[in-house]
């Protein structure tokens, strides 16, 4: 959860990765006072698994000790054991689902982090990125502190051990002042599951009901899948602390107005989460039909990238009045054993994850929709296999604005020389790509997408620096003419 791309040989996702997919930063859950709390963390953490597939782990309290099984690879590829869910024992239990954004993939990064405190143990989940951490993690090590991590997460755990205040949530809130940038956190005492997120609220948390057994969770699509009810999201600059006694919620720093993250609705969130009260399937249709009207061509089909692709496409179908069908089939089941390391086979990647179904492209002009365009690499090798299948003309639309800016929130994103959108004009990246057209949907229409009127360029109402260059926080990490992702691990080394 947190900065530079992970190393090659640790890439789970099944193809070769050529830096165009964005990821997903990590999910996050816990569930208080419940016999099958380890169990049921596993299986939301599967719900969650859309937003991390580089490892998982959980941690349970018993009223005893505390358990913890930390694993590379995917949530059901560790977690569908018995004898795993059998050691993790009690009646709570926080769990988290990690794509890094900070630090290398290793295990000793593996979430959620353990400590033994003054108090007692002490287990914290994170989902985001601290724009401060790398400033603090050296003045922590300056001081003595001794890292067994290159996570940002590890700093918060520093700071809640070296706070003098006596009660742990005092302690806990002392760190919180001390850090900036995005979180969504959920930690785990020998007493209470607490849930925090950042004072704008860039990164999404929910809390929600089993059976009167309280959950925190990234997104609500964990919810349903086990069944419980969604309470509310957690508010922006909100610490909920759940224990025996009931739910209790703190609100510690000043007020300030909301700002979540807008690119979970383009494409982290699943389709079928509500965030602040909109379903994300329907903002997503909501931006194919405003792309529609915004940049409209005559074609004779619609045809979206899959998997993100689809529901704009659908709105833009819709809205268009042109026929959407399934012009590219996507495989869910390729392995990296089949990919080698020379560049002609590499070139051939693309197909093995994406074929053209030429019955529904040969001779006819189509709109091709996707989610986003980062370095272009993939998009232009879909462009060329809509060629090779007999298109005719390719327009292609773009369900988000222009990339132009790199992200410090906990998305992994490319520094901004390497964004296309940075470096390009539209109209030579429609050159690059190799497309008749190419249209993004505008910053105001994403906005109405989500029911707003535009944006208010005074007060935001959602995080957006990657299309404006609007930053909502300090970035005391971020030095030099040439803006870099955060890289705790090359602090270590």
């Amino acid at each position: 959860m947190a900065s530079s791309p992970p190393p090659r040989a640790h890439i789970p996702s099944g193809e070769e990765d050529d830096g165009e997919a964005l990821r997903e930063k990590c999910g996050v859950f816990g569930i208080f006072g419940h016999p099958d709390a380890a169990a049921i963390t596993a299986l939301g953490l599967h719900a969650l698994q859309h937003r991390g597939q580089e490892a998982a782990g959980i941690v349970s309290y018993d009223g005893r000790r505390f358990h913890s099984e930390r694993r590379m690879g995917l949530v059901g590829d560790n977690f569908s054991h018995g004898d795993v869910i059998a050691r993790l024992q009690g009646e709570a239990a926080i769990g988290h689902t990690r794509y890094a954004t900070t630090g290398e993939t290793i295990l000793r990064n593996v979430q959620p982090l353990f400590a033994e405190l003054d108090g007692g143990g002490f287990a914290l989940g994170h989902n985001g990125n601290l724009t401060n951490g790398l400033t603090l993690r050296r003045q922590l090590i300056r001081d003595g502190a001794i890292c067994q991590s290159t996570s940002d997460t590890e700093v918060i755990l520093h700071l809640v051990a070296r706070s003098r205040r006596h009660r742990f949530i005092d302690r806990f809130i002392d760190a919180l002042g001390q850090i900036e940038g995005a979180y969504a956190l959920v930690a785990l005492t020998n007493k209470k599951l607490i849930g925090a997120r950042d004072p704008l609220g860039i990164r999404p948390l929910v809390l929600g009901d089993l059976d009167g057994r309280p959950i925190l969770a990234s997104e609500t699509c964990a919810l349903d899948l086990i069944g419980a009810r969604h309470v509310r999201d957690i508010e922006n600059g909100e610490i909920v602390v759940i224990s025996e006694t009931g739910i209790e919620s703190i609100k510690p720093f000043a007020p300030r107005a909301a700002r979540p993250c807008i690119f979970e609705y383009v494409y982290f969130a699943r389709p079928d989460s509500i965030i602040a009260g909109r379903n994300v399937y329907g903002v997503r249709k909501n931006i194919g039909a405003i792309l529609a009207q915004e940049s409209p061509t005559d074609a004779d089909v619609v045809i979206p990238v899959p998997d993100s692709g689809v529901p704009a496409a659908l709105g833009y179908a819709q809205a268009a009045g042109i026929p959407y069908e399934l012009g590219i089939i996507r495989n869910h089941y390729v392995g990296r054993t089949f990919i080698q390391p020379t560049q002609s086979v590499r070139e051939l990647g693309v197909r093995m994850k994406h074929s053209a179904n030429r019955a529904v492209i040969e001779g006819k002009s189509i709109v091709l929709v996707d989610d986003s365009i980062v370095r272009g690499t993939t998009s232009r090798k879909i462009v060329r296999m809509m060629r090779d299948a007999g298109a005719r003309e390719v327009h292609f639309r773009i369900a988000s604005p222009p990339i132009r800016f790199p992200d410090y929130y906990g998305i992994d994103m490319p520094e901004r020389d390497k964004l296309l959108a940075a470096t390009m004009s539209v109209e030579e990246m429609r050159a690059y790509l190799g497309v008749d057209s190419l249209a993004f949907i505008s910053v105001d229409g994403l906005y109405r997408a989500l029911g707003e009127k535009g944006r208010d360029d005074a007060a935001p109402q959602f995080t957006d620096h990657y299309f404006t260059g609007d930053y909502p926080t300090p970035l005391h990490d971020i030095t030099g003419e040439s803006v870099k992702q955060l890289s705790l691990l090359a602090e270590a080394s």
